[in-house]
């Protein structure tokens, strides 16, 4: 599963590399950023309780253009007694709608692996986002994700934070 993961996200770093040279008419230049984030998450069973807590997210990524990024996430922490996220991580593609120059919209599609204390799996991943500059290297921003997707049970985080470009 781990060898899928980094294959998945060699992938996307690949995808990357490709769409910015495929946009000729703007010039290359990466921007890096990092962001953390307040991540609400519920892990939602089939025939068991639901579980929900507060965690953090670090997100850390590469923009290639106006419309294209590759963005990692690796999360830890909540407890709500029946589950404890140990962690989180997974690598995504971003696909960036700018609507103005302060504020982007974007969805978000990879890979994740996700370990709780009752658990360890992995899946694709998707989910959306919007973020607004608030000075001109630093945003905020929220999103959502659906970071597993099973048959008999859900694991999803709407999450709120800070993104500093450099």
């Amino acid at each position: 599963m781990k060898t899928l993961a980094i294959s998945s996200v060699s992938a996307l770093l690949v995808a990357g590399a490709f769409a910015s040279t495929a946009q000729a008419q703007q010039p290359m230049s990466i921007q890096p950023y990092i962001g953390g984030d307040a991540m609400f998450w519920e892990l939602d069973r089939d025939r068991a309780p639901d579980r929900d807590s507060v965690g953090l997210r670090l997100r850390g990524g590469a923009q290639f253009n106006d419309y294209f990024a590759v963005e990692g996430h690796l999360g830890t922490g909540g407890s709500d007694g029946g589950a404890d996220l140990d962690y989180l991580v997974g690598g995504y593609a971003k696909g960036i709608l700018p609507i103005s120059p302060q504020f982007r919209l974007y969805g978000l599609l990879g890979y994740t692996e996700v370990d709780f204390d009752i658990d360890r799996e992995d899946d694709f991943s998707y989910g959306a986002g919007g973020e607004f500059d608030v000075a001109p290297n630093l945003a905020i921003g929220a999103d959502f994700m659906r970071y597993l997707d099973k048959s008999n049970h859900d694991f999803d985080a709407a999450s709120i934070g800070l993104t500093y470009r450099f």
